[in-house]
């Protein structure tokens, strides 16, 4: 039996109404030409914090909300520390966020500009971990973590209930593979809809925690690198509760993908479909790029690629983009 039910998912569709967006999918015609199949981006990208994380952050704060909570903690290597700190002010819940010395600046003072106190701790996701829960244990915080918690899940989850109900016919759903909660919230939806839906995890192949853990059959470390998809980065977690078990029975493919796979993305979204995106969020566009979704099973539909997030550090999109071999630039039906 699931740890997670429908129900759960469309209690927080409810819950979340208003505080989050129903966000577009929208047909891309380069990247249908490249796959020879219709090719959608669902665009987490417009959400007033700029990613996905929004949707967990707000149906769990409106719980705590409910049950009289006034102050809460979370680790983060940026978007979900953003997404607490927007669900906590619009709340009155007093915030703090966790996050490691290698999260890169902007998001850092993004999460301090929607009020919340920012802690920097070491120098992985892990060690953020360790001072929220410190805080926890020592300064009676509430947690509010970033991927393992079923409310948080059920939160990410609405986006696959999205997805197949604008598009009933979607054959393979590309989702970036982190921690799980996405992947496992939007596989959970769509699967219980239409179990023959293929699900594809997408990650770097430097730091991938979720992956690993799938190929030991266990939630193992890993140590945590730079990388353009920082997003994706950090730990699952010894102790995991509920994602590695949802991903791991849901996940039919996994691809990694090197540092220039993922530039190539992100200069495919800019060039092609107009689009600001961090590295983590170019992930399936990188895949499909190079080559790493075809298969004969997902030819009967279409094809959806999650596109997460757009908090990209200005500078460093300008960097890759003009990095960029002109050559590199233009992408033509194999």
């Amino acid at each position: 039996m699931s740890v997670l039910s429908l129900a759960d998912v469309y209690r927080a569709r409810r819950r979340i109404e208003g505080r989050v967006y129903r966000t577009p999918l929208i047909e891309s015609p380069s990247l249908s030409a490249i796959a020879g199949m219709p090719v959608f981006l669902k665009l987490e990208t417009v959400q007033p914090t700029g990613s996905f994380k929004l949707r967990g952050a707000s149906n769990a704060l409106a719980q705590l909300a409910e049950q009289g909570c006034r102050k809460v903690v979370t680790a983060s290597t940026g978007n979900h520390g953003r997404a607490v700190a927007h669900a906590a002010r619009a709340l009155g819940i007093e915030a703090t966020v966790c996050m490691s010395a290698l999260v890169p600046e902007n998001k850092v003072e993004a999460v301090r500009a929607l009020g919340a106190h920012v802690r920097i701790a070491g120098k992985s996701q892990d060690d953020a971990e360790h001072e929220a829960l410190r805080l926890v244990r020592e300064e009676s915080f509430a947690y509010v973590p970033p991927f393992d918690d079923l409310n948080v899940i059920a939160g990410q989850a609405t986006i696959g209930l999205e997805i197949v109900e604008a598009l009933p016919d979607v054959a393979h759903i590309v989702v970036p593979l982190s921690g799980g909660g996405l992947f496992a919230g939007v596989a959970f939806a769509a699967k219980s809809t239409d179990s023959a839906i293929r699900m594809s995890g997408v990650t770097m192949a430097r730091g991938a925690a979720m992956h690993a853990s799938l190929a030991a059959g266990r939630p193992v470390l890993v140590d945590e690198v730079e990388t353009l998809a920082d997003s994706l980065g950090g730990g699952i977690g010894l102790e995991n509760r509920y994602t590695y078990q949802l991903t791991r029975d849901f996940i039919d493919h996994t691809v990694l993908l090197d540092e220039a796979s993922i530039a190539r993305g992100i200069v495919h979204a800019y060039e092609q479909e107009r689009l600001v995106v961090e590295g983590a969020a170019a992930v399936g566009i990188a895949a499909l790029l190079d080559g790493r979704l075809r298969d004969s099973r997902v030819q009967r539909g279409p094809l959806v690629l999650i596109v997460t997030g757009s908090n990209i550090d200005i500078n460093l999109h300008r960097r890759i983009v003009s990095a960029m071999p002109a050559q590199s630039h233009s992408y033509q039906t194999p």
